[in-house]
């Protein structure tokens, strides 16, 4: 995974998490594929190892035990070892074919937790929808009449 110079990054897909009506993480996605019998039990079990090595080698942000409305993000800075050990959820995910993005940012919003590997921001849990913007192909065709 590229850094790009941004300092955050974070795994997330297209499906809202109900708690925060933000893009769920990967941790969430692969929790349902689990949960929902789509992946075979060698590939759970190899995702629970993945999520366990997770529960020991990162601190998991007291937002997210009381399940706030947070996100967390890795800092690219100085957590290769925690993307290169995501790489096999990764893999999981596209083996599936579940869609997942990579979104870096210099600017995840509010930081209201912060360790060596990761950020957790805080989200309202209000998703804002803006009205469609015309296309600039109508509004060139009305300037030309």
């Amino acid at each position: 995974m590229n850094s790009m110079n941004f300092k955050y990054v974070r795994i997330q897909g297209k499906e809202l998490a109900r708690n925060t009506m933000y893009a769920k993480g990967i941790f969430s996605m692969c929790w349902q594929l689990v949960q929902d019998d789509i992946m075979e039990q060698e590939d759970a079990d190899l995702f629970r190892e993945i999520d366990s090595w997770f529960a020991d080698n990162l601190p998991w942000p007291p937002q997210c035990k009381n399940q706030e409305s947070v996100v967390c993000w890795f800092k690219t800075e100085n957590s290769d070892e925690m993307l290169r050990m995501i790489r096999p959820a990764l893999w999981l995910l596209d083996r599936y074919k579940h869609p997942y993005y990579l979104v870096y940012t210099n600017s995840p919003g509010e930081i209201v937790y912060e360790d060596q590997y990761q950020i957790a921001t805080k989200t309202d849990g209000f998703l804002t929808i803006d009205e469609l913007q015309p296309s600039w192909f109508q509004n060139e065709t009305k300037s030309m009449e």
